[in-house]
């Protein structure tokens, strides 16, 4: 069963933390990830791009000149694809470029990913990660703080979403927050490291390896902190 360290805000490692074989022990399938973050990227097209054919840009209703006696090559429309201004042939139209892909093959691509950055020691779990107060330079000052190389770009995932954080964040260019619920795997590949705290792993182990929705991962989540809090009050 893979493991990996728990940091704290300072840095300090301060526990270990036993991941799911099914989640974060996984032979990366490289074909699959190939496939979903192609289409992925298909699916983020617009298809909006459009040209005019010769039947839709304006004027060259009437022929230019007489068929004979000109010496030049015959011209029906000034429209006609050789002259300026003229339509264009073959030239792209709006159509949609979506691309369907299983539910499965996603959840194993994403599953693939996490898989890597554990191997790779690109994940970084840590025991608490909000702020009191919207302040940039307190971001910077833990992100400096983990083990993560300078310059290299960051995602922090989130089971809730914390305004001080995202505030924190946005003037950071190579750092970007996100709700767990909208993982996908070209953000996880396009990061170099991962940052999130305990109960986003344990998020996404209900929802990727115990089959959860989302619904249920969150509301179980919920619980589970209220059941906590109560316990230490006690």
């Amino acid at each position: 069963m893979p493991s990996t360290t728990v940091y704290n805000k300072a840095g300090e490692a301060v526990e270990q933390l036993e991941l799911s074989e099914q989640v974060f022990g996984v032979t990366p399938n490289m074909a699959v990830l190939h496939q979903v973050v192609t289409a992925q990227l298909v699916n983020r097209r617009q298809g909006n791009a459009s040209t005019k054919t010769r039947a839709e840009v304006s004027g060259g209703n009437s022929k230019p000149y007489r068929q004979k006696g000109t010496g030049r090559a015959r011209q029906g429309s000034t429209r006609s694809p050789q002259f300026r201004h003229g339509g264009v042939v073959f030239g792209p139209k709006p159509h949609p470029y979506h691309h369907d892909v299983p539910k499965k093959m996603r959840r194993l691509a994403i599953r693939s990913a996490l898989s890597d950055k554990v191997a790779n020691e690109n994940l970084i779990i840590v025991n608490d990660l909000s702020l009191d107060a919207p302040r940039t330079k307190d971001m910077l000052a833990i992100l400096e703080k983990l083990p993560t190389n300078a310059g290299k770009r960051v995602l922090m995932m989130l089971p809730e979403r914390n305004e001080n954080l995202v505030l924190s964040t946005r003037n950071i260019p190579t750092a970007k927050v996100q709700h767990v619920s909208s993982i996908n795997v070209v953000e996880l590949l396009k990061h170099d490291y991962v940052i999130m705290p305990v109960e986003t792993v344990r998020w996404i182990e209900m929802v990727f390896g115990e089959g959860l929705s989302a619904e249920e991962a969150t509301s179980k989540l919920a619980e589970t902190s209220a059941s906590e809090n109560a316990g230490s009050e006690a």
